[in-house]
């Protein structure tokens, strides 16, 4: 089980919104949680504008701000909210169970939107790139 369960939503959303998060608990899956949790409580455009605002700053709390990248940060949050759609789960466990391939093969799937990898383009770390391949729900 990853650090980041030793948290209730809540409380994981507080400390990553506070910047007092430890970074050893902010994983893929931790990310992925993020949006869940988002999503769950504020919907996609609040969602949207609370994680990049959330993670561009903690990013750069941490010295890291290069490593933000916002098209990747927004199409997470869109592909998380795809596999919502289609599950039944009322918690995250449950969700990220029944959706392994936001975790287990994150890549494959951005990839299958993007004809271009948005994961080093700087254009996609400044501004959201819509899909090029296959539009999110």
């Amino acid at each position: 089980m990853e650090k980041h369960f030793q948290l209730s939503d809540a409380v994981f959303e507080l400390q990553f919104e506070e910047g007092r998060l430890d970074p050893a608990m902010f994983s893929h899956e931790a990310h992925l949680r993020l949006a869940w949790i988002h999503l769950h409580n504020y919907g996609m455009e609040r969602a949207c504008n609370n994680i990049c605002c959330q993670i561009k700053n903690y990013a750069s709390q941490l010295g890291l701000k290069d490593k933000y990248n916002k098209t990747v940060t927004v199409a997470a949050i869109k592909a998380v909210y795809h596999f919502m759609l289609k599950s039944s789960a009322d918690n995250f466990k449950d969700f990220i169970r029944e959706s392994p391939r936001l975790k287990n093969a994150f890549k494959d799937l951005i990839d299958s939107h993007y004809g271009f990898d948005i994961f080093t383009s700087e254009k996609a770390k400044k501004e959201y790139l819509e899909p090029d391949l296959l539009p999110f729900d």
